[in-house]
């Protein structure tokens, strides 16, 4: 039975295991189209696990994707979830121009919202790749039509993170959210606690904890994400990577399954757009 009544938001970013951003002094772009892709087989079994558990969540999906298959994209949003924008090529936030950055994300949002003919409001920045010195890529996000954002983690990482930044959603633009990844508060720090590779490598009680800590003592809804070739233990390994990525890829994936079908069963967990919008006007009204 779930441990509360608060509902939590189940995000998944939805990229395949070539396009990871760890792999891109590996894998080069043109590469990607002769790459052998997964994600159908990948999205498939995610959503017969929330079928199971009937649980909606919200899809954080690449244009390149939507734009590759299309049939995956419509039965996403036709049993009932989230669409929303991984950016189109998954290139990280920090590493492009502002008119770069604004070519990807709306371009991702028109192919997302031709493809299924529904309104996209999300957005996630791959890698959570906005900070502190690209804070232009809110600005980016308001003048191609988003609502929200959920791109910030904030916590100390050699890739990402803004451990300043707040912890729960607040008004980063007028008119657009931020809702960041989730994190507990311990010890004056911010602790990972909501998915990816931490979700693999700690034991899932203490995950399981940490996401409760964060529903019983902040009595806020968590957010947390994974990736679809985080349950695929068949995914072709890639040669050549250095050890650090290799561990924080491949670490446990022949459990995430079976941790995901616990976490499903353990909390209540929704679409971030269903979740959040009412605590951002009550948090914008408060402040």
């Amino acid at each position: 039975m779930p441990t509360s009544t608060i509902i939590n938001a189940l995000t998944i970013d939805v990229e395949d295991y070539f396009q990871v951003s760890a792999f891109a002094p590996y894998i080069a772009r043109s590469e990607w189209n002769t790459r052998e892709c997964r994600v159908e087989r990948n999205i498939d079994c995610i959503l017969e696990m929330l079928a199971r558990c009937d649980t909606k969540a919200t899809f954080f999906t690449l244009g390149w994707i939507a734009e590759r298959y299309p049939l995956l994209v419509r039965k996403i949003v036709q049993e009932g979830h989230e669409l929303a924008s991984h950016g189109y090529a998954h290139e990280r936030a920090s590493d492009q121009t502002e008119e770069a950055f604004f070519a990807d994300i709306n371009l991702a949002k028109i192919v997302l919202e031709d493809v299924t003919g529904s309104e996209v409001n999300g957005y996630r920045a791959p890698s959570f790749s906005i900070g502190t010195g690209n804070l232009w890529a809110f600005d980016c996000l308001v003048r191609a039509g988003y609502r929200y954002s959920s791109s910030i983690y904030p916590i100390r990482h050699d890739h990402y993170g803004m451990p300043n930044s707040p912890r729960f959603a607040y008004e980063v633009r007028p008119g657009l959210m931020e809702i960041p990844i989730t994190t507990m508060r311990l010890l004056n720090r911010n602790w990972p606690c909501s998915g990816g590779g931490y979700f693999r490598l700690l034991p899932y009680a203490l995950s399981r904890w940490m996401l409760g800590r964060v529903n019983s003592d902040d009595r806020e809804s968590s957010v947390f994400y994974f990736h679809p070739w985080e349950i695929d233990t068949g995914q072709p390994q890639i040669a050549g990577i250095n050890s650090k990525t290799r561990f924080r890829h491949y670490v446990n994936i022949s459990r995430m399954e079976s941790r995901l079908n616990q976490l499903l069963g353990d909390f209540n967990w929704g679409r971030m757009d269903h979740i959040f919008p009412e605590k951002v006007a009550k948090h914008v009204a408060v402040t």
